[in-house]
């Protein structure tokens, strides 16, 4: 895979510079070996041959939002975790576009507070541009997870003292048409040597965080993470949540309850309860809770989903993924 030239910066905002050169000051904390982790499975990923058909264009956001990949790293993976959720891979309009896993826009910016400048990708499909920090168009799948998220815990320290999100392979895929191919729509050879190095790196990460339960969102997932661990010999519990993809049914009918459902069956409901008045010094920097927040409109949130409908070319994970 090709790597990125692009030096093009399509979001508005900046990291300041003392930031930047941190990256290569602070590798001995946690969230600088976590980020030296990502950087070497980006370029162990980088190193493969050619994807083809049916692949036209693969997006690495590892490369080209790094940026505010690090400030996100860097705010909230500064301590051990004891719950890792874990995606299958980027969405057109998430992380390929803020370099957050679920990344929609709007709360990575807003909730979050996830800052930084967001390059294109070498090759960008005309149907598929990176607009980074500044995306207008929502992402559903984002917006129910981290909507949840934030119904949980106001404040993301709370969520984060404890948890972190990460995705199982971090490209994203796009067949000619701009239509979003997961990785079970890749051949097979190509699929199975690209999931192999991924489940490797996934092992790591588990091991550096200290992770104690791993929750995959949706099926496809919950499988790599049990695969991936067996292979590795690292004894963590692996458990399901259902996707929050618009594409599959029982998330259209009231997602938000059967996944809290589903985290109090887990016990990751006690650890997101605020005790001790954990919202204060924990993961993150934001500041206290800003009330002065605006929520995005259920205009927008409808608007997304009947774009979605109209749109042949904007696709959601598989019914067999989620």
């Amino acid at each position: 895979m090709e790597e990125s030239t692009a030096v093009t910066v399509t979001e508005s905002g900046t990291v300041a510079e003392e930031e930047k050169d941190e990256e290569e000051d602070d590798e001995g904390d946690l969230a600088g070996r976590f980020l030296q982790l990502e950087r070497e499975q980006s370029a162990s990923l980088q190193a493969l041959p050619p994807f083809g058909d049916p692949v036209s264009h693969v997006y690495h956001p590892l490369d080209y939002a790094w940026e505010p990949h690090c400030d996100f790293v860097r705010r909230y993976c500064r301590t051990p975790k004891r719950v890792l959720f874990l995606g299958m891979n980027p969405g057109p309009f998430g992380m390929a576009q803020t370099g957050v896993p679920f990344g929609e826009a709007w709360h990575v910016r807003e909730w979050l507070r996830v800052a930084g400048g967001v390059k294109k990708p070498p090759s960008e499909h005309p149907k598929r541009p990176v607009l980074g920090l500044s995306c207008r168009r929502a992402e559903v799948s984002g917006a129910r997870f981290w909507g949840l998220i934030r119904t949980l815990c106001p404040d993301p320290r709370l969520f984060f003292r404890h948890c972190f999100v990460h995705n199982h392979c971090p490209l994203l895929f796009l067949a000619s048409s701009g239509r979003n191919l997961p990785p079970t729509d890749l051949p097979p050879a190509t699929r199975e040597r690209l999931m192999g190095l991924c489940d490797r790196w996934l092992a790591r990460a588990v091991g550096l965080l200290g992770v104690g339960l791993v929750v995959g969102v949706g099926r496809y997932a919950e499988r790599r993470a049990r695969r991936a661990l067996a292979a590795a010999g690292i004894a963590v519990r692996v458990e399901g949540l259902p996707h929050p993809s618009p594409r599959n049914p029982r998330a259209n009918r009231g997602w938000e309850e059967l996944a809290k459902a589903r985290l109090g069956e887990l016990g990751v409901l006690e650890l997101l309860e605020e005790k001790g008045g954990g919202g204060r010094g924990g993961e993150g920097g934001g500041g206290r809770r800003d009330l002065c927040l605006s929520f995005p409109s259920l205009e927008l949130v409808w608007g997304t989903f009947w774009r979605w409908r109209r749109d042949p070319c904007l696709s959601f994970p598989s019914l067999e993924v989620i």
